[in-house]
């Protein structure tokens, strides 16, 4: 911390240097001669010049009233632009305790080690990034954002990957040279006299050497002390030093610089950011990143330990009738075991819940439910790896129904791999039977976790009841939407509304409006619409619906208390000229405000699943206003209860495989929006598509964000 607070610091002293009107910015545009030029023609006599590594041209000379003076000047006219200017105080103390922390020798060891593993930190940070995403070459791929801290923790940390490395690399380097670890060299020259043929004096300005070589390659040049022959120029370049005839011009000696000395060289410009505005930019950002990172880290470290955390068994293993064991790498599926093991103790149920590792014989075990992540490229978390093998080894005298629940994100190739192996041993096996069918869970969906809750609650006539965790929000900051108009409950219970914010405030189609209502406090979310400046949701009145119905019986110039949430990740893709949209039901809503954004005359094409033709008649307007506008391409919509002709959604994208491939070739994008159960069809038929068609996986497309999902 104390590093990265006075690294931040120290960085800003060579932007500052930067912009000091001394430093000159086109020292690769003048030649020593020219310089030497200026010099003679100011100055009685030059002692010696020297270039910074911010661009500062000093020069030691003595003047026409014989005075010794240093200052800096411009290169090109000679003349002093400045007095040599004293480091800051601030820089003093921030780099002493940057460097060593006021602890001489051993502070330089403890910040050159606390370097070293800052440096092992980002490597091991580097593979288990790469392990999550599923591989190196995966590595820049989209992130799913489970946890905003992990999520930016990660983004983060690819932005700054090369940075970091520079700087801990550069650090490690520069302590070790303190400490005098690296090989030593020592700088010689031979003397060597002219050559006879070079006898002839040549002036100064005329030497070929100084002729070809630019300020921005020197470090030093020595003028000779006297006219003596055996006084030289000595010039210091950045890669070597040559020793130069005073009267001939002729390069007598060259000393090459070794690895070493050009490492340390370039270790401090990088570290330092010297003589670069960018690249101190650049140090400057990512000493604030290490501070995020540390932040971040500990957050997650403890959010982890408490996810981690299994809830105290009431029943002994040898006892229960339920056993739960949880795969999870970050702990988030830990929740929702948690979730389903407190509703069976609720229902009065024997339940047990442990981890897949310690996996044995449960003498009185009738059901055994198993939720897991998958990890990395289809691997078992840490705390599962062993469960395979013991399922070998572990006998059972009883029957035990059993159900397996994955966790994953469909951006990734192996999509709940390790659940699905899982599954695949346990339907080899004698002793077990299936209660219901796998089920995944996409992006940790609650309401995805709540439909297999309820299938199983079907399946066992157990009836639990699975209870949402009560949102932790400040009613407060919740902002006011303005009741427009509501629409009446149409054959489906389903209605549309229109609010307006008091206030100014942004959003687009596909956001979130989050409403809290104060009988519960539970977030309710639906996707936003945009028509103008109004949102219209589409809302499914529920019988016991807290939200749908208080949102039902609304009038015109009610005010409703709700909060926008951004989901930038299902915005109109103004990228793409192909747009498919896939809907069902209320899932409507945000393809009505994106339609209304297609003012540049994009194919848009609507499948929509719906019941019946009447259920059409709340969207109807605006759908009619769409295609006759030309911002809606075409419009299918499938009825799923219609007498004649019974159709869903997914039966309709079924039939459209050569089209469905054809957009997703020309870089066209997919949105799906609706329920669970529609999008898990629906993406089960994409991916037939993709492999039969395209020769690719689902998650190839999705990583390129071709195909973007909002399903509750």
């Amino acid at each position: 911390m104390i590093a990265s607070i006075t690294g931040s610091i120290l960085a800003f002293e060579p932007i500052s240097n930067q912009l000091q009107p001394f430093a000159i910015h086109n020292l690769d545009e003048i030649s020593i001669t020219e310089m030497v030029t200026a010099l003679q023609s100011e100055y009685e006599e030059i002692i010696d010049v020297s270039v910074t590594n911010d661009d500062f041209v000093i020069a030691s000379v003595i003047t026409q009233e014989g005075n010794s003076e240093t200052f800096y000047i411009h290169p090109s006219s000679g003349k002093k632009v400045g007095n040599l200017i004293e480091k800051e105080g601030i820089y003093k103390f921030a780099t002493n305790l940057h460097r060593s922390l006021f602890l001489k020798s051993t502070g330089r060891f403890i910040v050159g080690f606390v370097s070293f593993l800052l440096l092992l930190i980002i490597i091991t940070g580097t593979i288990l990034i790469a392990k999550r995403q599923g591989g190196f070459k995966r590595f820049f791929s989209k992130v799913v954002k489970e946890d905003a801290k992990q999520y930016y923790h990660i983004q983060l940390g690819k932005l700054c990957w090369i940075p970091l490395v520079i700087i801990t690399l550069t650090g490690v380097y520069l302590s070790l040279e303190k400490f005098s670890l690296l090989p030593n060299y020592k700088v010689t020259h031979q003397a060597v006299e002219a050559s006879e043929t070079a006898k002839k004096h040549i002036e100064t300005a005329n030497f070929s050497i100084f002729q070809n070589t630019m300020l921005a390659e020197i470090k030093t040049i020595e003028f000779p002390f006297s006219e003596a022959p055996e006084d030289y120029f000595l010039l210091e370049l950045k890669n070597k030093e040559l020793v130069i005839h005073q009267y001939t011009g002729e390069i007598l000696s060259v000393y090459e610089y070794p690895i070493v000395a050009l490492a340390s060289y370039w270790s401090l410009l990088l570290h330092t950011g010297q003589g670069s505005i960018i690249w101190a930019i650049v140090l400057l950002l990512t000493s604030f990143s290490i501070l995020y990172f540390m932040y971040s880290g500990f957050a997650m470290t403890l959010k982890r330990t408490k996810k981690q955390h299994i809830p105290k068994n009431i029943y002994k293993k040898s006892t229960a009738k339920f056993i739960i064991l949880v795969g999870s790498e970050t702990g988030n599926t830990y929740r929702f075991a948690s979730m389903f093991f407190d509703a069976l103790i609720a229902n009065g149920q024997k339940a047990f819940i442990t981890q897949l590792n310690t996996f044995e014989t449960y003498e009185n075990a009738e059901h055994l439910i198993i939720m897991t992540a998958t990890y990395g490229e289809g691997e078992a978390p840490s705390n599962a790896k062993n469960f395979l093998s013991l399922l070998k080894k572990t006998s059972f005298d009883q029957k035990i129904k059993y159900s397996v629940v994955g966790f994953g994100s469909l951006m990734y190739p192996d999509y709940c791999k390790y659940a699905i192996d899982i599954d695949q041993s346990l339907q080899g096996h004698k002793n077990f039977e299936a209660t219901i069918p796998i089920y995944k869970i996409n992006n940790q969906s609650f309401t995805a976790f709540e439909n297999w809750a309820n299938a199983w609650a079907d399946y066992t006539k157990i009836p639990i009841s699975i209870k949402k965790p009560t949102a932790n929000i400040n009613l407060k900051k919740l902002r006011e939407f303005k009741v427009i108009k509501r629409s009446r409950l149409n054959i489906d219970d389903t209605f549309t509304i229109h609010l307006q914010p008091v206030k100014k405030q942004k959003f687009q189609s596909g956001d979130l409006l989050s409403i809290y209502p104060e009988k519960d406090l539970i977030e309710r979310q639906y996707s936003i619409g945009k028509i103008g400046n109004e949102i219209i949701l589409s809302v499914k009145k529920h019988e016991f619906g807290i939200c749908s119905s208080y949102l039902s019986q609304l009038s015109e110039n009610d005010i409703v208390k709700a909060k926008i949430k951004r989901n930038p990740e299902f915005h109109f893709p103004k990228y793409a000229n192909d747009i498919i949209m896939i809907a069902n039901g209320t899932g409507i809503a945000p393809f009505l405000g994106m339609i209304n954004e297609n003012t540049d005359a994009r194919n848009l094409y609507l499948f929509w699943g719906t019941r019946t033709k009447a259920s059409t008649a709340i969207y109807k307007e605006i759908l009619d206003e769409s295609i006759a506008s030309d911002r809606l391409t075409n419009l299918h919509i499938s009825y799923s209860q219609e007498t004649t002709q019974k159709e869903y959604v997914q039966d309709a994208i079924a039939t459209q495989q050569n089209f469905i491939a054809q957009v997703l070739q020309n870089d066209g994008v997919i949105l799906i929006c609706g329920s669970v159960a529609m999008q898990n069809q629906v993406l089960h038929i994409l991916e037939t598509i993709i492999k039969s068609k395209l020769c690719m996986s689902l998650s190839d497309f999705e990583n390129n964000e071709q195909i973007l999902m909002d399903c509750y």
